[in-house]
């Protein structure tokens, strides 16, 4: 009687050892768990803020893309208009070479 009264204080005293450790670790479980979703949190505001950047920059890049469209145009416009002067200038030329 005394063997099985000795196992069953065994018994207890590993399952007390066991709800404690549980207990423990999960404390510490829960302070990770914390630091995790704050790391979680600061990454998801960077990637945010990224994201932020990435659209001004995109609508950035859409003005730089316009302007130089516009600007594209205006050369070819003044190109022509320099076409059309030197064409008008060697006419006046020739004739004024044929009085």
């Amino acid at each position: 009687m005394e063997i099985k009264m000795t196992q069953t204080r065994r018994l207890l005293a590993l399952a007390t050892v066991a709800v404690l450790y549980t207990g423990i670790s999960g404390c510490a479980s829960t302070g990770e768990l914390a630091s995790l979703k704050s790391q979680i949190d600061q990454a998801s505001a960077d990637a945010a803020a990224a994201r932020a950047e990435a659209a001004a920059a995109s609508r950035d890049a859409a003005d730089a893309k316009a302007m130089a469209g516009t600007a594209t145009n205006t050369a070819n416009q003044a190109m022509s208009l320099s076409q059309e002067t030197d064409s008008k200038i060697d006419r006046m030329f020739k004739k004024a070479m044929y009085k």
